[in-house]
């Protein structure tokens, strides 16, 4: 019998197979981007090894809520989450894709993505928009060109658009249009779409202040377009809540449970559980546990998302701080020109209602954005250009502003005018109640631990190191889950989840999607602001340390820290999976 000659072979390391079953010493052959051995294979024949000694060697992470559907196009690796062992994205999240769009709607589709998303639109202008239009056209041009496995929903804002024009932003949809939109919605999720995304957030609008089209539509649209989803196979709606960002209605648990009926999918949202009293106090756990207990014992279970990464964003007195769109005279002032920008600061009737827009933001969906500004508590001073000010580094904004008996708007000002706009701040919102809150909610079942946003946020960083930050803070130093749980929470869990019913796992037969990492020194390390996106755009990249291998289907993608040329990847769907095999 002819020896079987391995394409890879991964010795030496602990391998834990993200069933959650106990880590085993063993070997793992890859033959034909499958996982084709366990056992001990020292001088078995291959193309290529990988000692793994002293390292972890488990499935690779599936990261549920992704938007780099734009950037998959001309970033095959999706950095930078390949980096943080990161094998499956799924992207089109809060309503919109990359598909479908026509020619002359390419502009409506940016204006979305560089407001929502903070992308910029020179960058987007990378993306071969000419290669489709609909969204099979959209997977298939995928095909072949990947780095990472890749999955996408259709979003409710585009299959609005393509159907109703101009009136997707200002009117309710006749009956007719909804059929349309059901026949979209059925050719996407045939050809492959992981399901249906949709929002009401108050949070999203386009580029000229427009609520996006999906947060026009009403709610037997949203209902009836559910229901196609549901209807070809497995999958999941993504929805984004109007209550989510300051405390989830009974009108929107109401309406998540008819979703689930009506499309008979899981309902993955975001905005349970997390959060501190402090911040948002209408989000209490005790509601949101309970709600999603009954929704599990009715049979239409809720998901949600759960952010246990904290917020560690630079904040600045410029156009890059995006962190109060929702405080409008502060907004307008940190995008005016330089020279304006600065006379305004010593302005006293603008730092008036600067200071009174700070401490007023804006509540009112109809006014505008209500995204939540940071709290100062959690703004830091983390570096001085003025060697009189160094006891202030380290400080927060609300410390300073007690100290210095002013209000804290003017506290930053303050410093920051002193230095000539060279301060360096920081919004980090690690704190005990923030971080007590998150320990309880990841232990319940229906509680997915990610959300990345990887691929957005130029400006803030996308969070692609979220996995990092979990594996080294939550499960090795604060031993709130074993290794093997861990592993299992960002692998198998969400793949099951989201109906990738063969990735998530090691298993003979199975992809040989893996993760080879060092547990001493995994987890984030630093960000850098980088221009390597189209046109030179600029973007904060969120770096780690202890990632030795990134593999997708068999072949390594990331190697000490390297990108390796490989195009491994797959189009993944749930249920009837695109096998390229």
């Amino acid at each position: 019998m002819t020896e079987q000659i391995f394409d890879l072979i991964i010795t030496g390391g602990l391998v834990i197979d993200g069933t959650g079953l106990p880590r085993r010493r063993v070997d793992i052959g890859v033959k034909d981007g499958r996982v084709a051995a366990f056992g001990h294979l020292k001088g078995a024949a291959s193309r290529r090894q990988i000692d793994a000694s002293g390292m972890i060697v488990a499935p690779g992470i599936v990261d549920p809520h992704t938007h780099y559907d734009p950037q998959i196009t001309f970033d095959p690796y999706a950095t930078m989450s390949c980096f943080h062992g990161v094998t499956t994205v799924l992207a089109g999240n809060c309503g919109f894709s990359a598909a479908p769009v026509r020619s002359g709607d390419r502009e409506f589709l940016t204006d979305i993505f560089a407001s929502v998303e903070d992308m910029n639109p020179i960058a987007l202008s990378g993306v071969p928009w000419g290669n489709f239009e609909t969204f099979p056209e959209y997977l298939a041009s995928l095909e072949g060109n990947l780095g990472v496995n890749f999955a996408c929903y259709v979003g409710h804002s585009n299959v609005r658009r393509w159907v109703m024009g101009e009136g997707a932003y200002d009117r309710d949809a006749t009956v007719e249009e909804v059929a349309a939109m059901q026949a979209v919605v059925d050719e996407a999720i045939k050809a492959g779409a992981a399901g249906l995304s949709s929002s009401a957030a108050p949070t999203h609008l386009d580029i000229k202040g427009r609520p996006v089209p999906s947060r026009r539509a009403s709610r037997e649209e949203l209902l009836a377009l559910c229901a196609f989803a549901g209807k070809a196979r497995p999958g999941t709606i993504c929805y984004l809540p109007a209550s989510a960002i300051g405390g989830m209605t009974q009108e929107d648990y109401d309406l998540l449970l008819e979703m689930g009926a009506a499309s008979g999918l899981p309902i993955i949202i975001q905005g349970i559980g997390g959060r501190s009293k402090v911040d948002v106090p209408t989000a209490g756990w005790e509601a949101a546990s309970r709600f999603l207990d009954e929704a599990t014992a009715r049979g239409t279970p809720v998901y949600s998302l759960l952010m246990s990464r904290p917020f560690d964003r630079t904040v600045e007195i410029g156009p890059n701080n995006v962190h109060y769109k929702a405080c409008f005279a502060f907004n307008e002032l940190l995008n005016l020109p330089e020279d304006e920008r600065r006379a305004a600061l010593h302005d006293t009737l603008w730092r008036d209602r600067v200071r009174h827009a700070v401490e007023n933001c804006n509540r009112d969906p109809a006014k505008g954005t209500t995204l939540p500004a940071p709290q100062w508590r959690d703004v830091y001073v983390v570096q001085v250009a003025e060697e009189r000010n160094r006891s202030v580094e380290g400080k927060s904004i609300a410390a300073l502003a007690e100290e210095w008996r002013v209000a804290p708007m003017d506290a930053m000002l303050d410093l920051a005018l002193d230095e000539d706009l060279r301060t360096s701040f920081r919004w980090r919102t690690e704190s005990p109640e923030w971080a007590a809150a998150v320990d309880v909610a990841q232990g319940h079942p229906n509680m997915i631990v990610g959300v990345s946003d990887g691929g957005a946020h130029l400006h803030k960083d996308d969070g692609a190191d979220w996995s990092s930050y979990f594996l080294r803070s939550w499960v090795l130093d604060r031993r709130r889950w074993t290794l093997e749980e861990g592993i299992r929470q960002i692998t198998q869990v969400p793949a099951c989840m989201l109906g990738f019913a063969d990735r998530g796992t090691l298993r003979v037969g199975g992809w040989a999607d893996i993760m080879i990492f060092d547990p001493e020194t995994i987890g984030p390390w630093r960000k850098e602001f980088i221009h390597d996106l189209p046109g030179g755009i600029g973007r904060w990249k969120a770096l780690g340390t202890g990632i030795k291998a990134t593999i997708v289907n068999g072949e390594p993608i990331v190697l000490n820290g390297e990108l390796t040329g490989a195009m491994p990847g797959h189009v993944v769907a749930p249920g009837a999976a695109l096998d390229p095999a």
